[in-house]
């Protein structure tokens, strides 16, 4: 079998009975030994008038979007899989250009470009061609580096050996993006190939804030570099500035220091959430190690934090109980060091913060011994 093409459908009658043809006619006209999937979740007629154009109908148990294509790949054939949406917006006589790649051995996974092809009037929202599309894309290109135009694009082609290394789980329209982001993780050829876009036929089913802001979501999970590291850098590097700053050159302005020791004791949490993510990824096989993780994936790295802790602990106790004398010559009395005060919680909290972090990073070494 050269050739599986899947289609999710879901009240497709009238685009189906105008897709279907169109799709075996180009591929006829390849020579290729192919298979349509139709993977159905529909109350019309769509799955008799699919079974009736010669397709193979999979009614499709779970739901979404994603979970349509997770079916579709369990019973796909092929040695290259083909995916496009039935309803009329991509045209089938595309196929060819999306396919050669990968019969050329020239690419690993090809995606259409909408945005790069010819795209009829009305055929993509304003907010989706203009906004949505190209800034979810631009986010998941610098997260990921995969250097696309379009990855929302639903008309796509893969190896099927290159597409049983990718381990995609999620259900939902997120899919899209997921597809792309482990194809890039993963080292695999991709090849963006410029494609028309039609109006759909029919009614849309997207929801362009809530669809959006799950692809959104899916790339930040995946990303603990940019949703936890760099903000948690930053957030510690300015917080301790001002410490620093206002404690030795402006003792005066404790709003100014109070911040600074919010926003340092804050980044150095969010800095421990991100090296926890991303040491949990590698661990489960979704990350390849890098110099951070191999850092903190040592065996000795829990003697290095507690030390590292220990001594910003004992800093803090010992300015304390110095801090507590001045106060008890003083008949505790009135004591004006709120300086000082800031900056002994601060090294306390942080030397427990270090601490506790290096015991919960060691319980992911266990099994290391």
């Amino acid at each position: 079998m050269d050739v599986s093409v899947i289609l999710p459908t879901m009240n497709e009658e009238e685009a189906i009975r105008v897709v279907l043809p169109r799709i075996k006619g180009v591929l006829d006209g390849m020579g290729l030994d192919y298979e349509i999937i139709v993977v159905d979740k529909s109350s019309d007629q769509t799955p008799e008038i699919a079974k009736g154009l010669g397709a193979v109908v999979v009614r499709q148990r779970g739901r979404g979007y994603g979970d349509a294509y997770l079916e579709g790949f369990r019973r796909a054939r092929g040695k290259y899989v083909l995916m496009l949406d039935p309803d009329g917006s991509y045209d089938p006589e595309d196929i060819p250009a999306i396919l050669e790649p990968l019969l050329k051995d020239e690419a690993d996974f090809v995606i259409g470009s909408r945005l790069k092809g010819e795209m009829d009037p009305g055929a993509m929202p304003w907010l989706h061609r203009r906004i949505g599309n190209p800034l979810l894309t631009w986010v998941l290109n610098l997260f990921f580096k995969a250097g696309i135009s379009d990855a929302h694009c639903g008309m796509r082609a893969i190896k099927r050996d290159a597409l049983e290394k990718l381990p995609l789980k999620c259900k939902g329209m997120e899919f899209a993006s997921e597809m792309v982001i482990e194809a890039a993780k993963h080292g695999l050829r991709i090849r963006e190939v410029p494609i028309r876009y039609h109006p759909r036929i029919g009614k849309s089913k997207l929801s362009s804030f809530k669809d959006g802001w799950r692809h959104l979501r899916l790339m930040l999970l995946y990303s603990p570099t940019h949703l936890f590291l760099i903000p948690g850098l930053l957030l510690l590097t300015l917080g301790l500035f001002l410490l620093a700053y206002t404690y030795v050159f402006e003792p005066i302005r404790l709003h100014t220091m109070i911040l600074g020791s919010l926003l340092l004791i804050t980044g150095t949490q969010v800095l421990g959430f991100g090296v926890s993510a991303k040491v949990y990824a590698v661990k489960e096989g979704l990350e390849k190690p890098d110099r951070i993780t191999g850092f903190f994936m040592r065996y000795s790295i829990l003697e290095e934090g507690l030390l590292v802790g220990g001594i910003l602990l004992l800093m803090g106790l010992v300015l304390g109980v110095r801090l507590f004398l001045q106060w008890r010559n003083a008949n505790y009395g009135a004591l004006f060091h709120i300086q000082e005060a800031i900056l002994i919680l601060t090294l306390i909290t942080l030397g427990l913060q270090v601490v506790f972090f290096s015991f919960f990073i060691s319980v992911y070494m266990l099994k290391e011994g």
